[in-house]
């Protein structure tokens, strides 16, 4: 389980990464090659089309970060964790969602597949 507490830990920290070289580089050291995001509003696969769905979340939310949110579980090769999306000058979450991650034999995520439980409201 403490494998899949770090992997929920360096996964948050990768979409809270500013910088576009070393998110990259965060997204393909936790990624298999051909590892798979998908949740309600996205499916991309590989670690171009994961880092550019990154960099448009944080577009979307400027000023915003993302924290874990409750304890990560896991067995086997799948783990689980919530996250609330929240003003970085702190504040009420705007986002929260969970998480399943899948890890191939080397540690790497094969697949997420997210859930959004809070969503901001239409206008």
């Amino acid at each position: 389980m403490s494998d899949f507490k770090d992997l929920a830990e360096r996964y948050i920290a990768t979409w809270n990464e500013p910088d576009a070289n070393a998110r990259r580089a965060a997204v393909a050291s936790l990624w298999a090659d051909d590892g798979t995001y998908t949740d309600p509003l996205a499916s991309v696969a590989g670690h171009d089309a994961i880092a550019a769905l990154i960099a448009a979340a944080r577009e979307q939310f400027p000023g915003f970060t993302f924290r874990l949110l409750g304890p990560v579980d896991g067995h086997h090769d799948i783990g689980r964790f919530a996250w609330e999306l929240v003003p970085e000058a702190g504040g009420e979450s705007v986002v929260e969602g969970s998480d399943v991650a899948v890890v191939d034999g080397d540690g790497r995520i094969k697949g997420v597949f997210g859930f959004l439980d809070k969503v901001p409201a239409s206008q």
